[in-house]
């Protein structure tokens, strides 16, 4: 029900494209990203947020996906980075968290998460949390030892825009 009166303001030619932009940064994107922190993102996960992504941001723009127009256009257009950006920024951020709690401090969630995993059947084991993260900070070129400073990694992991 919330959803429908959200898509009001979405659909609506008069309302700026800019507006709906702001919009969609305000309730849609953190409503899709809730909880990616601590998942043991997979490929899959993030190839049907990218989808879900632009099939929204097309249809604020009042592009439908015949009209040709390539992804980076619509994300310029609306004022939008794209979701596996902030996604990575987000799972990032929480490993500072993590890094940075003490150790008397109660189990961790991920933690939780991590070991949920330890009966493995037959075929590759499934993508931890420790692994997805791992990947992130190789792909930023980053060390374990900069989650502890908060304003170090915060500077490293930003994504510009939102």
């Amino acid at each position: 029900m919330k959803w429908r009166l959200a898509s009001d303001v979405l659909w609506n030619k008069n309302v700026p494209v800019r507006l709906k932009g702001k919009f969609y940064k305000v309730v849609v994107k953190p409503t899709l990203l809730y909880g990616t922190e601590y998942w043991p993102v997979k490929n899959s996960h993030t190839h049907k947020l990218k989808v879900d992504e632009m099939r929204i941001l097309r249809w604020i723009c009042g592009h439908a996906w015949l009209d040709k127009i390539g992804n980076e256009v619509i994300r310029e257009k609306v004022g939008v980075t794209p979701m596996e950006d902030k996604m990575w920024e987000a799972r990032l951020r929480w490993f500072g968290h993590v890094k940075r709690t003490s150790i008397e401090a109660p189990v961790r969630r991920c933690e939780r998460l991590a070991s949920v995993g330890s009966m493995r059947g037959r075929g590759r084991p499934k993508k931890s949390w420790g692994e997805v993260i791992r990947w992130d900070m190789a792909q930023l070129e980053l060390t374990e030892n900069m989650g502890l400073n908060r304003r170090v990694l915060r500077s490293e992991i930003r994504v510009e825009g939102s």
